[in-house]
């Protein structure tokens, strides 16, 4: 097949300007657009409000002026990564201070390494105490501050979602969650269309309990910024219109008074060839704009940090060094900053969100000139076309701007070059929306199968603190609008049951087996105090696991729970292997129970040689990346890269089971299981490579899916030609040693379901429920 570049100008953009906006907006906004004042407006009277201008255009200023309607009550911003948090931190003090005392918040920003960094001898050492007395009087931890000032707290969705789910400490949990639940009167979550369809989950979770509790009622607001959103969410917020939720879409382009946003772009498209023809051809054309146009500034955005790495060695030996600056999820703040100023900046998806490559002095025309990226799906492309030919705001709006785009092979097999290449934006987007290859991995099968699960943890606990109380009746039915936006089919009952059961496990995972001499309760003691509900699924959870038979007997009721009571309390090896599973089975679910589906911590490294920095030696790096592509050697706690591996190398698994293979093979192939003594190798060309030993691998728990290699081989193939990461594993037992393929993270599993692998669960409860 011919895979021609396809050649079309996209004609220039422009945005609505307000020349009279409110006077409460004049002090605070600078030549403000329509869309921050119909923000402001609309949240007088709307619960929901998604601003869907275009990137770049101020959507983060709309969403804080909303703190005007409630100057009093604390709020909170999400956004959606660390390196962001301090940026917007900064840009809401800005805002703050622009109002000249209309706002008194104190703007926090807030990581897990910011809380470790505050001190402890205020109200305690733990993240969750720290967080919770930061929320109730923001003078507890920062006595500065000073007293009765509201709090506005910029955190990440990770925070928000282990917070609001209660998952912090069990002494914090309860504390923590209301005050997340209750304590603010306007929630920004920014860039919200960057969230998965499992990391949605909280978000939604968030939205139908202020409306079942009837927050909304009580003047809470909620902004979502994005200027690509989900379709499946829209599906979302009909179902809480028709339930009286008041909801407004904000479109930045339509208004009167247009001013210009980005100027025309003469784009290519391109096929993506194999890695080394790839990253040849963009060396090449990056060599010949900066000799072309040396005072041209411009930049490469591609999917793969390896690929950003590799392309800066090219240049390197076509005389570039130093005229480019290197911006990926590893690079420091400070690197950031001074790469952003740089002719050509080489970028990972990172520069995706709030990245707007400004330049000091700014340049009287756009910051880019040129652009050259790769994108996976549709959105990627409208969110990183954006980037380039930015003029808002800039004196000169009318040179045009170049970019080539290199989209998958299989986008001219499915028709691409049917675009009509005199129709600009409109039918660029009518023939993108139209390939099934750039549609974005949207596993919304996982709100049919385990998503109610996952909210059923703070149900239970919500239900538990509302027992007895008018309230306790909300929970069923916030439970039956979350089932009918999830499309999930199993009734309350069955969702508490299993959920009780696993946090019943959470408690007998650290009873020990006897007594302890500070008065901690023994293991049977602990069984003894347990619910019903919560020890009868529980053991039949273990007995479907460990003992089939025995299950059996307690389903057809030859036994009863009263009988494993009495075996329990009189036989410490039942206690024990309880003990063992209640830890196994919790660490099964914890991909479940986790906002991100990262295998491992990153790794702290040190980088002489600049083979990923250009300024900074030192950063963090995730360590599949780092034993795939790097040499290194680890000096007492120091992990330094000593160069780049000229072909990566391939990570596999080995697992060392005790027991034979047909116990194996009926316990734990093709579930959702967590396996102890599993190592990481890597390979070169199939032999077995040195692998230095990481403190970040030694992982005592990984949960996962083992499946068979040769019955599946068809269906491996074509998730990792998706991108859907899957690794050998070699497991060796009693009686055999057989090679399997390994299955990890959330998203890896559920779409390895979606394409005919047959999952279940270790209790041996269905994965895919459809």
């Amino acid at each position: 097949m011919v895979y021609e570049p396809i050649t079309i100008q996209l004609e220039p953009r422009s945005i609505a300007s307000c020349p009279e906006p409110p006077p409460e907006l004049q002090t605070c906004l600078k030549n403000v657009l329509q869309h921050q004042v119909d923000v402001y407006e609309a949240a007088k009277d709307h619960d929901i409000i998604l601003d869907l201008a275009p990137t770049g255009t101020g959507k983060t200023k709309a969403g804080l002026s909303v703190l005007l309607h409630q100057p009093e009550k604390s709020a909170i911003y999400i956004a959606p990564t660390n390196a962001l948090i301090e940026q917007q931190a900064e840009a809401a003090k800005e805002f703050i201070q622009a109002t000249h005392g209309k706002l008194k918040h104190h703007v926090q920003p807030v990581s897990a390494k910011d809380v470790r960094r505050w001190s402890n001898d205020r109200v305690g050492a733990r993240a969750g105490e720290k967080l919770y007395n930061l929320i109730r009087n923001p003078a507890s931890i920062f006595p500065e501050v000073g007293a009765n000032r509201p709090l506005l707290l910029v955190t990440n969705p990770d925070i928000f979602y282990y917070a609001t789910f209660f998952c912090y400490n069990r002494l914090d949990q309860g504390n923590l969650a209301y005050s997340f639940l209750t304590q603010f009167g306007t929630i920004i979550f920014d860039e919200f269309h960057l969230y998965d369809a499992k990391q949605l989950v909280g978000l939604l979770f968030y939205l139908v309990y202020w409306h079942e509790f009837g927050f909304f009622k009580q003047n809470v607001k909620v902004i979502l910024l994005t200027a690509t959103p989900e379709p499946a969410c829209k599906q979302v917020f009909a179902i809480l219109q028709s339930q009286g939720v008041r909801i407004r879409e904000i479109n930045g382009e339509l208004g009167a008074r247009q001013i210009p946003s980005q100027t025309a772009v003469n784009l290519e498209i391109r096929r993506q060839r194999s890695r080394d023809e790839f990253l040849a051809e963009i060396a090449n054309e990056v060599v010949q704009r900066f000799h072309a146009n040396p005072n041209h500034h411009g930049a490469v955005i591609l999917d793969s940090k390896d690929h950003i790495n590799r392309l800066a060695d090219y240049l390197n030996t076509k005389g570039l060094a130093g005229k480019y600056g290197r911006i990926t999820g590893s690079t420091p703040v400070t690197d950031r900053q001074l790469a952003a100023q740089q002719t050509i900046i080489l970028a990972t998806s990172t520069v995706d969100v709030g990245f707007n490559f400004e330049r000091h002095p700014a340049p009287a025309r756009q910051n880019l000139d040129w652009l050259i990226f790769s994108a996976r799906d549709r959105a990627a492309f409208w969110q990183r076309i954006g980037r380039v030919g930015r003029v808002l705001g800039k004196p000169q709006t009318t040179i045009p701007s170049e970019a080539i785009a290199y989209l998958p092979e299989k986008a001219w097999e499915e028709g691409i070059t049917s675009l009509d290449i005199m129709g600009g934006r409109a039918t660029l987007q009518e023939t993108l929306d139209a390939l099934k290859c750039m549609e974005r991995p949207f596993l919304q099968i996982y709100w049919q199968s385990e998503a109610l699960l996952e909210t059923a943890r703070p149900l239970v606990f919500l239900e538990e603190a509302l027992k007895s109380l008018p309230q306790e009746d909300l929970i069923l039915k916030l439970f039956e609008t979350l089932k009918l936006i999830f499309g999930g089919k199993r009734d309350w009952k069955y969702y508490r049951n299993r959920m009780q059961a696993l946090l019943f496990a959470e408690k007998l995972k650290n009873a020990p087996i006897v007594a302890r001499k500070n008065g901690e309760w023994d293991f049977v003691k602990v069984w003894g105090k347990g619910f019903y509900n919560a020890r009868y699924y529980f053991l039949r959870a273990f007995l479907e696991a460990k003992h089939p038979d025995d299950a059996e007997d307690l389903k057809e009721q030859r036994t009863t729970l009263r009988d494993w009571d009495s075996a329990i309390s009189e036989r410490d090896d039942i206690a024990r292997e309880m003990k063992a599973f209640a830890e196994e089975w919790l660490n099964s679910y914890a991909p479940i129970f986790q906002f991100r589906s990262g295998l491992f911590e990153s790794v702290h490294i040190r980088d002489p040689h600049n083979f990923l920095l250009d300024i900074s030696e030192e950063t963090e790096l995730d360590p599949i990346h780092l034993l795939r592509h790097y040499e290194f050697a680890q000096r007492k706690d120091i992990i330094e890269v000593t160069a780049r591996a000229p072909v990566p190398y391939d990570i596999s698994f080995h697992l060392h089971y005790d027991g034979p293979e047909d116990e194996f093979k009926s316990l734990k192939l093709n579930r959702l299981t967590a396996f102890r003594n599993c190592t990481i190798q890597r390979r070169h060309q199939g032999a077995i490579a040195p692998t230095p030993l990481l403190k970040a691998l030694e992982k005592e728990w990984l949960a996962g899916v083992i499946v068979p290699t040769m019955t599946n081989q068809g269906i491996i193939f074509y998730l990792r030609k998706h991108g859907i990461e899957s690794y050998p594993i070699t497991v060796k037992g009693s009686d055999f040693s057989k090679d399997y393929t390994f299955f990890a993270g959330i998203h890896a599993i559920m779409t390895a379901a979606m394409n005919g692998i047959q999952i279940r669960l270790m209790d041996e409860e269905e994965f895919w429920i459809t």
